[in-house]
């Protein structure tokens, strides 16, 4: 059968379908670089407000300054050891004591919840640098820094992550009561609780410990963070894997302390280290060995000397030769 303008049908559905994937697609693009105004503005302000902070350091006393890092140390921890290695790779058990203080932690890290950051990263190494990694580094160094929290999410970020398996997540109670007192915890621990000791334990006034201890000590914590996805996927040596794009950065690992061999990591994303480097230049793998000495956590994952030097062989850039470090540390 043929339309009056003797096209065949076959040809105008097939033209109909094209026309139709087109749209879809051009829709899927714009939703995607869809500007989410409101964090634009917030991020905007909460950066002016670092770089004031700059100015305070030399008014604020010097115990406030501990306390500073003090908080980025624990900030950190409830990224680097809790919701990343602990709930996003599951490469460690921890009793609930321990699951308590990195919820907290992770509260006052302030960058979403448990679940949502762990679901997320999961679909990020699963789908890395495609449209469903929610900070494709393909898109620039920008984006994946900052820049994908300005926009919506891409659709497929959306459609791959309610496929994954996530039900050890909503299994632990500990990060479902988080989860829904999550707007409260934040206020609490990113807030009020870096504020509030300054001021109330050694005399501190408000203002310094505000914007020392709460806005400078979460802006850099965020930018820390954040290299890890657009640094440490785009600078540095591939010495476990040269067809992927992360990279091993020392500058990163210093910053986030310990999160900077992302070669290694995505690699091997089940040892609980991210290194093979064990102890050396990772406070995070620190952190989790004094935990599992203390008996609060336990079963720490790891890739074998074995498999880590076969790798490195078959795939790496070479720039780590034969040697493997945590063997030499062992021994």
């Amino acid at each position: 059968a043929t339309s009056s303008t003797n096209i065949p049908i076959e040809e105008l559905n097939a033209a109909m379908e094209a026309r139709s994937c087109a749209r879809d697609e051009k829709a899927d693009g714009w939703r995607s670089n869809e500007i989410v105004w409101r964090n634009v503005i917030l991020m905007a302000l909460l950066h002016v407000g670092a770089v004031y902070s700059l100015l305070v350091i030399p008014r604020a006393k010097a115990l406030t300054w501990v306390w500073s890092y003090v908080c980025f140390i624990m900030t950190a921890l409830g990224v680097t050891a809790g919701v990343h290695r602990l709930w996003s790779h599951r490469s460690y058990r921890a009793k609930l004591p321990l699951r308590v203080f990195l919820a907290a932690a992770n509260s006052m890290a302030f960058q979403n919840d448990i679940y949502e950051w762990a679901r997320d990263h999961r679909v990020h190494h699963k789908f890395s640098e495609t449209d469903a990694d929610p900070h494709n580094a393909t898109r620039g160094f920008f984006f994946a820094h900052i820049g994908w929290l300005f926009v919506r999410k891409h659709r497929d970020v959306i459609e791959k992550g309610k496929k994954l398996d996530v039900t050890d997540l909503l299994a632990d109670p500990v990060v479902q009561f988080q989860r829904k007192y999550y707007k409260t915890s934040v206020l609490i621990m990113c807030f009020l609780v870096p504020t509030m000791v300054p001021w109330y334990f050694w005399g501190e006034t408000l203002w310094n410990s505000y914007f020392l201890a709460s806005i400078l000590r979460y802006t850099v914590s965020l930018n820390v963070t954040w290299l890890v996805n657009s640094a440490a996927h785009m600078y540095g040596n591939r010495p476990y894997d040269q067809n992927i794009s992360p990279r091993e950065n020392r500058w990163v690992t210093f910053g986030a302390i310990g999160e900077g061999f992302h070669n290694f990591h995505h690699t091997f994303p089940f040892d609980y280290s991210t290194s093979e480097f064990g102890l050396r230049f990772n406070p995070t793998t620190c952190f989790i060995d004094l935990m599992c000495w203390m008996g609060l956590a336990s079963n720490r994952k790891k890739a074998s000397v074995e498999i880590i030097q076969a790798r490195k062989l078959r795939t790496g850039d070479g720039s780590y030769g034969a040697v493997n470090t945590r063997q030499e540390k062992e021994a």
